[in-house]
């Protein structure tokens, strides 16, 4: 079959409170970034790429006029104007490489919370796992209350899989979400790469996306773990 060039553009992330799934896996945090207060005015929020980090930080933030910002971007001039207001700072374990960032946001740290305003701190894993060398700034984390995204379950993964294909503007066949809950890997970051071959396969080969275009997915994926790719 002739196959056209495909290209990979961006897909437009829904991240509004409707466009979010409440299973077991997620429910917990999601009524904890839907509380109007946290003890300490702080709280951290772990789990795994994909899991929804971002996306519940968009909820909150919308809900409480904060402001989202990622740890590596935040500078030491800016401190002072992110403090006025409640803040997400996402993916803080990525600045345990670099001390003098690791200030800045101990200084963000004691200013938001000086100020009254609410603190949202995510990474992939639990904070006492972070390992930040700056001794200050690990015991403020590892005091805020935590809350962990958990492995989806099947009602989960199987909205996350929806949403993916949804955020390409994809329609699937009615029985093709069914068939990659029960045969691949149940992890977050593994649906969202399925998805995105899916869509470069199918744009590709100029075909829907069906179960049998699935399969193949799917058993290229075992293919290349029984040839040690």
């Amino acid at each position: 079959m002739p196959q056209q060039l495909s290209f990979d553009l961006p897909a437009k992330t829904a991240l509004g409170r409707e466009d979010f799934f409440v299973s077991p896996a997620n429910a917990l945090a999601v009524a904890m970034i839907s509380a109007n207060s946290w003890p300490g005015n702080k709280l951290v929020l772990s789990g795994p790429a994909g899991a929804g980090k971002t996306h519940l930080a968009h909820v909150w933030a919308a809900e409480t006029g904060g402001r989202i910002i990622q740890a590596r971007d935040v500078k030491y001039e800016d401190v002072p104007e992110l403090a006025r207001t409640p803040i997400a700072v996402e993916d803080v374990p990525m600045v345990a490489d670099d001390p003098e960032q690791q200030k800045t946001l101990f200084h963000l740290h004691n200013l938001v919370l000086a100020e009254g305003h609410a603190l949202l701190m995510t990474g992939r894993l639990a904070p006492k796992l972070w390992e930040l060398p700056l001794p200050d700034l690990q015991s403020r984390i590892e005091g805020a209350h935590h809350v962990a995204l958990d492995p989806p379950d099947d009602a989960l993964l199987g909205a996350v899989l929806a949403k993916l294909f949804v955020d390409r503007q994809l329609n699937p066949g009615p029985d093709v979400i069914a068939y990659l809950v029960k045969h691949m890997d149940r992890r977050f970051e593994t649906a969202a790469d399925v998805v995105a071959r899916l869509d470069h396969l199918a744009l590709s080969e100029k075909r829907e996306i069906t179960r049998a275009l699935a399969i193949r997915v799917l058993n290229a994926d075992m293919t290349d773990v029984a040839s040690g790719n």
